[in-house]
């Protein structure tokens, strides 16, 4: 079996078993890097030993710098030329690594306190650095599997449902398997969780590697760095999907984040997060819609959709009152809304290299959705593990102890309130995009004729 090259695209469409391949890569990623989007600040402060306020901070920081590195893995990848192709290859090289250090930022050395926020710092930053380095590439390769956007979506759809499962995986059972393999010790248990899933995740990548092909319709040229950055000039659409997928992570990665204090302290049902976590995976519902809601409505529109079943969620949850049966419904609804929010920016992202190859004559796949992707899902949560450390801090959050009636409203505020917010900050830029989003078939007509340069009047664009 051939297991290597560039193949001509199929007229069908990708086929179904490298569809599945596609969506490997997603669990993989999901099922690793989602337990620090779920349960690393609580790791932080209620199991490795840092207070509130230092582990905000180490998130932050940590996302910060390690942010800056998405544009450099995606001109990395615009400049990758090998018999695998551009993006397949980075399943190969970075599972391992990225496996070995997301197990490292879930292990506690017995260390003192100052060493140990550096062991904090250095591993989540090298654990980030190779996430960046394989979840680019799953983006990036999109464009390349086909060059029919009606495929893209679907692949897309499949990449999501894939990812889907790692998360349901994820956040469902890493604290029963942290019991399990800890049996009291959850310093223990949560390394061995991680080890098993890490297990899991590279045999997942290497199968995806195998599987899958880069089509030669859509390969392009390599680029100097330089052009890289023009492909942004101008380059709106892209903007807007930067701006409302970023909005998107925030808010996500606050509401994750922060879900396990709210049923521990506010609630005292620490034993719900769990099933909370697990009923999540209701917008894999979404994600199976996506593909016919297109179809009827616009992109932008779905995505506005999800940005408002989010927001409602939260709210359905705040006037729940402690009712857990409400509680779960508002859950359930915002995670309906996740499934569009979430979905939609990673098959919009194609459509915004299209239009930097249109308007700039320069395809940087790798570095536009580099930034339009891990950039934005990186620094969504470094700010979402900010913000409600912040809050918790200032109303006086003590790991461990009785909470006072502020912290106990500090907690529900960062739950309930700050993902609210974000949510609808994220349908403006979304607004904006449907003007843009009207020209995109006139866009890939030019592109197949090779039009490139080709300027609307201001009013249209």
């Amino acid at each position: 079996m051939k297991t290597f090259g560039m193949n001509k695209p199929s007229i069908e469409g990708v086929p179904f078993h490298r569809r599945i391949s596609y969506s490997l890569t997603d669990t993989a990623g999901n099922l690793l890097y989602c337990v620090i989007s779920s349960y690393l600040l609580y790791f932080y402060t209620d199991v490795f030993g840092l207070s509130i306020t230092v582990a905000g901070a180490l998130l932050f920081a940590t996302r910060f710098v390690d942010a800056v590195d998405s544009p450099v893995w995606g001109i990395l990848i615009d400049h990758t030329k090998t018999k695998y192709g551009q993006s397949r290859p980075y399943f190969l090289w970075m599972c391992i690594p990225f496996a070995l250090f997301m197990v490292l930022t879930f292990t506690t050395p017995h260390v003192s306190y100052v060493e140990k926020i550096i062991y904090a710092a250095v591993t989540y930053v090298l654990a980030g650095i190779c996430y960046t380095g394989i979840s680019t590439p799953i983006t990036s390769i999109l464009p390349n599997l086909t060059p029919n956007s009606k495929e893209r979506v679907v692949l897309n759809s499949f990449r999501m449902v894939g990812g889907n499962v790692g998360f349901f995986v994820a956040t469902t059972f890493t604290l029963p398997l942290v019991s399990l393999f800890g049996g009291g010790n959850e310093q223990k248990g949560f390394s061995l969780t991680l080890l098993l899933f890490a297990i899991i995740a590279v045999i997942m990548f290497l199968i995806a590697f195998l599987d899958m092909r880069e089509v030669s319709s859509v390969r392009v040229k390599t680029i100097p760095i330089r052009e890289s950055f023009v492909a942004m000039k101008r380059n709106w659409p892209w903007v807007l999907i930067v701006a409302a997928n970023l909005c998107y992570w925030i808010g996500l990665n606050i509401r994750s984040a922060t879900v396990i204090y709210y049923f521990q302290y506010n609630l005292d049902s620490k034993s719900w997060v769990p099933l909370i976590n697990g009923l999540t995976s209701i917008q894999l519902v979404s994600m199976i819609l996506i593909p016919f809601l297109v179809r009827k409505l616009r992109k932008n529109s779905v995505m506005i959709l999800g940005f408002i079943l989010a927001a409602l969620g939260q709210l359905i949850i705040c006037v729940a009152h402690g009712q857990m049966p409400v509680i779960i419904a508002g859950w359930i609804v915002g995670a309906l809304g996740s499934g569009f929010a979430c979905s939609m920016p990673f098959a919009m992202l194609s459509d915004a290299v299209d239009y930097g190859e249109w308007k700039n004559g320069v395809r940087a796949s790798g570095f536009l959705t580099a930034i339009g992707s891990a950039f934005c899902l990186k620094a969504g949560s470094g700010i979402g593990g900010l913000l409600p450390a912040w809050v918790m801090g200032f109303y006086g959050y003590r790991a461990g102890h009785v909470q006072t009636a502020s912290a106990l409203y500090g907690i529900q505020f960062s739950f309930i309130w700050l993902p609210m917010i974000v949510f609808l900050l994220g349908i403006l830029p979304m607004t904006i995009y449907k003007k843009f989003e009207r020209n995109e078939q006139m866009i890939r007509g030019e592109l197949v004729r090779g039009g490139h340069h080709t300027l609307l009047s201001a009013k249209e664009m």
